[in-house]
């Protein structure tokens, strides 16, 4: 059985949600961030990277939220996540979840997660302050250019859905006003309303440690 690695308000939600969407058999466990598991010897021996997600496979163990995503959607083609038997569009999937991950994800970090970058206080806050333009043009240009709507892909529901409705929820924490994104908010509050998500949600608030 699968068994995926977590913490509260982090990116592995997107992989939780996809699981639950595939319906497949898997154990979630849940990291305490403020308590450093994820730099705790049990878990480095899973995950070196000390980040989240892990997902424990029958092969090994695979990292990062695209390629968990991936794997996800090909383990269960019935249940439609990525339009794996179409070359190109399968790859538009990547390509927009890999901006996720490589240039969004990143923009949002540089608020929380200065340190790891810089050393010097002044450089720290300067990204800090940047963060609101940097993430915002981020979802100005998913807003404009990759939302095809009403998902992600166009009329079918697919891995970028959970991921992009992830990090969208960290827009106000990163003082940006999801209502410049009309299509992202209505994206988001669909997202919310779907039975996967709102189980996911509650198993992970609910989950003991």
């Amino acid at each position: 059985m699968l068994k995926l690695f977590y913490a509260l308000n982090t990116c592995a939600l997107a992989s939780h949600i996809a699981l639950e969407e595939a319906q497949a058999q898997y154990e979630a466990v849940r990291l305490d961030f403020s308590k450093s598991d994820q730099n705790k010897p049990e878990y480095l021996a899973i995950n070196p990277k000390a980040r989240v997600p892990a997902l424990i496979t029958d092969r090994g163990i695979l990292t990062e939220t695209p390629a968990i995503l991936a794997y996800i959607a090909q383990s269960y083609p019935q249940s439609g996540l990525a339009p794996i038997a179409d070359t190109y569009a399968f790859a538009r999937a990547q390509a927009f979840n890999s901006y996720l991950c490589s240039t969004v994800h990143v923009a949002h970090a540089h608020g929380r997660r200065g340190k790891r970058w810089a050393d010097d206080p002044v450089a720290i806050s300067d990204m800090q302050r940047k963060v609101p333009e940097t993430v915002g043009a981020c979802f100005e240009l998913i807003e404009r250019e990759m939302l095809a709507g009403p998902w992600v892909m166009g009329g079918e529901y697919s891995i970028c859905d959970p991921y992009l409705f992830t990090i969208a929820r960290w827009l106000e924490g990163d003082t940006v006003d999801i209502a410049r994104f009309p299509k992202v908010q209505d994206h988001r509050n669909r997202m919310a309303e779907r039975a996967t998500v709102k189980k996911v949600l509650a198993v992970q608030l609910a989950q003991n440690y």
